[in-house]
This record gives C-alpha cells, sequence and structure tokens, in this order.
C-alpha cells in the first residue's frame, strides 16, 4: 500500500509504503476511542506510522514522551497554551483540561521506563481522551511504571518488513528518482542487510545515493551499511547530500 504521505531520501522524496493491515486497525480503533499501544523494535517505523495516520485521522502528536516537562511543552504548543511562567503541576493540569475539551487522541511516541510521575500524568491524560503510546516492548523492565495500566490498551505489532515490502520502498525510491533503477536489482541484499527495518534500508539508499559505492558488489553494500552505522552514531560525519 502506498500513500502520498511523503519520506526522504538523500533530500528526494517517495511514498509511504506497506503497513496495510496496521493502518486498517488504527482506523478502526481511532473510529472506537480506544486506547492503543504500538509495539515494535527500534527502527521499525513507529513513528513514521503515526505521522502517516495524522496525515488523514484528528491526532495530536508528542514526539518526545521521556520528560513531564518536554510532554508539557510539546502539547502547550499544540493546544494553543500561553507558555505562561507556571510551575509543573499547574501546567500539567492545564494541559489535561485542555486536552480534554480538544477531545482528540494524544499519541506519546517513544515511552520507555515510564517513571511514577509520568505514568500519573499517562493515566490522568487516558481518564480524559484516547491515548495511544508507541514504545519497543511493553515488558514492566522496559516500559517502566506505567506497565499496570496497559490492559486498557489494544495492541497493534509493528514488524520488520518482508522482502515483498523492500522491494516497494525501493521501487518508491526509484519513482521518486531518488535512487537509479539499477538499485532494483541489490533488492535481495539489502534486505538481507537490512534486516528488513525501514530505517536501515532508509540509511542504507542514503549512502548509495551518494554514488560513492557500486550496489552491485555485495562488498561496497557491506560498506555502505557501516557508513551508515557510523553516520547513525554521529550524524556530523555524515557526507554532504
Amino acid at each position: 500500500m502506498r500513500s502520498d504521505v511523503r519520506t526522504s531520501v538523500r533530500g528526494a522524496a517517495f511514498p509511504f509504503v506497506s503497513r496495510a493491515s496496521q493502518l486498517a486497525q488504527l482506523r478502526r480503533l481511532h473510529a472506537g476511542q480506544k486506547h492503543v499501544l504500538i509495539l515494535g523494535p527500534a527502527g521499525v517505523g513507529k513513528t513514521a506510522l503515526v505521522w502517516h495516520v495524522a496525515a488523514f485521522l484528528p491526532l495530536i502528536v508528542c514526539p518526545e514522551s521521556m520528560r513531564l516537562t518536554e510532554i508539557c511543552a510539546s502539547l502547550e504548543r499544540q493546544l494553543g497554551l500561553d507558555t505562561e511562567d507556571q510551575r509543573l503541576p499547574q501546567r500539567k493540569r492545564r494541559v489535561l483540561r485542555a486536552m480534554a475539551e480538544r477531545s482528540q487522541a494524544v499519541v506519546f511516541d517513544g515511552v520507555s521506563r515510564t517513571t511514577p510521575r509520568l505514568s500519573s500524568f499517562l493515566e490522568a491524560a487516558s481518564e480524559r481522551v484516547p491515548v495511544w503510546l508507541c514504545a519497543r516492548s511493553d515488558q514492566r523492565r522496559d516500559i517502566g511504571h506505567v506497565w499496570p495500566l496497559l490492559f486498557r490498551f489494544e495492541r497493534v505489532g509493528l514488524h520488520p518488513f518482508h522482502l515483498a515490502d523492500t522491494r516497494a520502498l525501493i521501487d518508491a525510491a526509484v519513482g521518486a528518482g531518488a535512487v537509479p533503477v539499477s538499485f532494483r536489482a541489490a533488492a535481495e541484499q539489502l534486505h538481507h542487510i537490512s534486516g528488513g527495518i525501514p530505517s536501515a534500508l532508509c540509511g542504507l539508499l542514503r549512502e548509495l545515493a551518494t554514488g560513492h559505492y557500486d550496489p552491485g558488489r555485495a562488498f561496497e553494500l557491506k560498506l555502505a551499511d557501516l557508513d551508515r552505522r557510523i553516520h547513525a552514531v554521529s550524524p556530523a560525519a555524515a557526507p554532504p547530500s
């Protein structure tokens, strides 16, 4: 499945691909005003999926969900609240009131090892509006103090791409002019090297798009992946687009 939501590869845009079953599930859960837990390993596309859904369904997306101060700041901006010089408890109450008045589902991305204070806020939010959490794991040791609330949440799982999905992403990049047609021949190798993780695959495409590697040679694909990993850790080391 493709849509008009775009992703960037070396400055060129190509469509969001696959995830049809998860999109259908999220549409249904949104219509039913359910709490949702979107689960999947790092780089599998939870954030991309959320932003794609937000393009056609009313959602408030909080991209940073590790600290309550960051959450309040993000929600204040999106809810049109003044950034008054208030203490955190007052800010939290004001944000919760505004969320209830807006009555839209709120997505908290990157949820991990929640503290008691953050868990309390998420519980209060879930009593007012549908709450969506994006996390790598629903295990107590990983997700923290919000764990006892998860029985209220519907799970939506994201798994690594199948080979057909990898081919679809490469085809989309070719169609957008981001990479040459010849990259299609390397789809199986790129799928194997990336492990089907979309962010890793996009990183490989970014490296290959520089023209510094021959995608027809296995050794150079591995070299591109090594450089991708280096640039992921140290973005300043990445070559210019």
